[in-house]
């Protein structure tokens, strides 16, 4: 049967593009459904408010009745305005492996981006960069992890086919936690924590309760040092108030930790366990009991994921990665947990990958985003 490609216009329709992918994937073991809590919120324009300054389409590949593959297709405007650039995106594409399903997909978001006056498309990118970002290209064996897409292999050589060329690579970096930290380490914890005693407040947080008032920081710095970043735009104030409720109730205050310098916030590093297994077999679903697997598997985990993590320019080079890092490992093994996840670096950034080597960081996994003159 012939491929058809159609919009996504009704709430059946959407629900179909939500659910697809755990059709598709079924059968692959290390994929991660999402929470679809989230999933719902965020393909809502009420809720997701990216969408008031983008321009968005879905669409559905069928083969007679049977829904056969999705994508989006994003005109970041707020972005393309900032960096001067007419580029429009793709996102969400998943599809059987089937050639002719792919083509059909991509060439309609080619298609529909022309027409808007664009001259290139990126992707898979999202809104930003705290969406799921590119093609996984390498490290297939492992488990997916929050926040990382878990395509099939055969994923960029579809996309290849199409005439897209490498655009940009992210890597993340798998970390042993040692029992005792290395000697060589603590004497440059110690050294710097000496050095710098009377300047660097190092926080820690015991509680939620503790952690809030410290989440808007958090975010207006990210403002502030993350505006060189590929993809990333600035969040409003209400984007941020919205993120701080979003993310507050998952996150475990021991694995926040934040640096001061006369009461003024220079740095910060966010994790959290690796929860996938829970996700797995909650499905997807908080509700009635996935909720119940989240939490057994965020206390039982054996390992912890970067989220987020930042530091002012001008104290980058003062060993505060060290502490805070050391921190880090201090509270992860003190839950007996023995590894740490660097989530995605981008491949530019040679400070990042050179700290996150030192201290035995290994690349497993590398994701692609992908690009092509239209």
């Amino acid at each position: 049967m012939e491929v058809s490609i159609q919009p996504v216009k009704t709430k059946s329709d959407l629900k179909k593009f939500i659910y697809l992918p755990a059709e598709i994937h079924k059968n692959h073991k290390t994929w991660l459904p999402p929470i679809y809590k989230d999933e719902w919120a965020f393909y809502n324009p009420e809720k997701n408010k990216a969408f008031l300054y983008s321009d968005t389409v879905l669409y559905l590949a069928y083969r007679g009745k049977k829904a056969v593959g999705r994508i989006m297709g994003i005109i970041h405007n707020k972005y393309n305005e900032i960096h001067n650039e007419k580029n429009g995106r793709f996102f969400s594409m998943e599809c059987y492996e089937d050639d002719e399903v792919a083509h059909a997909l991509i060439t309609a978001v080619e298609e529909w981006a022309r027409e808007k006056g664009m001259e290139k498309l990126i992707g898979p990118l999202g809104f930003s960069d705290k969406d799921p970002q590119g093609f996984q290209i390498s490290g297939f064996e492992h488990q997916t992890v929050v926040a990382t897409v878990g395509n099939y292999d055969y994923m960029p050589r579809l996309i290849e086919n199409e005439g897209y060329t490498k655009k940009v690579d992210l890597h993340d970096y798998i970390i042993s936690i040692p029992d005792e930290l290395p000697i060589l380490y603590k004497k440059v914890y110690d050294r710097i924590s000496s050095r710098n005693s009377h300047r660097y407040e190092m926080v820690e947080f015991g509680s939620k309760k503790e952690l809030k008032k410290y989440i808007i920081p958090v975010f207006r710095l990210i403002n502030e040092i993350y505006e060189p970043i590929y993809g990333f735009i600035p969040l409003t104030e209400k984007e941020m108030y919205e993120l701080a409720d979003q993310y507050l109730p998952i996150l475990e205050p021991e694995f926040v930790k934040a640096v001061f310098v006369e009461g003024e916030l220079v740095a910060f590093v966010i994790a959290m366990p690796e929860i996938s297994e829970g996700i797995k077999r909650s499905k997807g679903h908080l509700f009635p009991f996935g909720f119940i697997h989240i939490l057994r598997s965020m206390k039982k985990s054996k390992g912890i994921v970067l989220l987020l993590g930042g530091i002012k320019p001008e104290y980058r080079k003062n060993g505060v990665d060290v502490l805070m890092g050391i921190k880090m490992m201090e509270s992860a093994s003190k839950r007996e947990m023995v590894t740490l996840e660097s989530h995605l670096i981008l491949e530019t950034n040679k400070p990042m990958i050179g700290e996150v080597q030192k201290i035995g960081g290994k690349l497993y996994k590398k994701f692609r985003i992908f690009q092509k003159d239209l």
